[in-house]
């Protein structure tokens, strides 16, 4: 018991969780990745197929649960992440906030595919992991910075103002570095480029919107949010004010 109360006292540094989030959603794509190729291995080895491989089913069956497997992943890692994310700001409302780019994040990943017309796949699923880990730890980096602005008695809005601000540059380096990186593998360049062109285009997609609603709607949410929450702070303290208790005997 003495060795877990030491743990929870040790605090933790707010630059190590982007990397942790990082670590973790590469951690799970390469997972995903060694199930499919297992798989794909398994098939061309002339094994037996997997159950929903098999045929007589009928085909939109064995495609749903064929990417069943990157779907729950999916869910997972963003369930993960935001329960590490709890754990960093000891907040539930400012890890909700976190993690208010990854709508936008998927979104830019399906209008990416749909324009390019390449079908949900595997592949495209681990880029959309890979995604939520790069959207994630840009908006870390956003609202830690607003916090620290919060804690210097800074108001809501002021300081959401300062983290867009202030962390712009990081931000978008950290997201052109990732979508020029992918701008090869999405074009499918090279023989077998087409098998991992899906997953460059998911990661090209998401992270473009996902930048968008980092820099502007993140912060946009986190000043409502806590402006909310202060007027709500100011109006129970104005109906239920705090009475002191009586300092010296009373007169009889």
């Amino acid at each position: 018991m003495a060795v877990l109360e030491q743990l929870g006292s040790v605090p933790i540094r707010q630059d190590v969780i982007p990397l942790a989030v990082g670590f973790a959603l590469t951690m799970l794509a390469l997972g995903l990745g060694l199930r499919v190729s297992t798989r794909e291995a398994r098939r061309g080895a002339g094994g037996a197929p997997e159950p929903h491989e098999r045929r007589g089913w009928p085909a939109f069956i064995r495609y749903l649960l064929g990417t069943a497997l990157g779907g729950w992943a999916l869910l997972m890692a963003i369930v993960l992440v935001y329960l590490l994310i709890v754990v960093n700001f000891q907040s539930w409302i400012d890890a909700a906030i976190v993690i208010a780019a990854l709508p936008a994040a998927l979104g830019g990943i399906a209008w990416m595919l749909f324009i390019t017309g390449t079908t949900l796949s595997v592949p495209a699923l681990t880029g959309a992991i890979m995604t939520m880990g790069v959207a994630t730890a840009n908006s870390i980096l956003v609202i830690a910075f607003a916090r620290q602005q919060r804690d210097l008695g800074i108001e809501p809005l002021a300081a959401a103002a300062a983290a867009g601000a202030t962390r712009i540059r990081p931000v978008l380096m950290t997201a052109a570095a990732m979508i020029i990186g992918m701008i090869p593998m999405a074009l499918g360049l090279g023989e077998g480029g087409e098998q991992n062109a899906p997953l460059g285009r998911a990661v090209i997609g998401g992270l473009v919107f996902a930048t968008v609603s980092t820099l502007i709607f993140v912060p946009v949410v986190y000043a409502g949010v806590h402006l909310w929450l202060l007027r709500r702070k100011q109006i129970r303290n104005t109906r239920w004010p705090t009475q002191n208790p009586p300092s010296g005997a009373q007169a009889s």
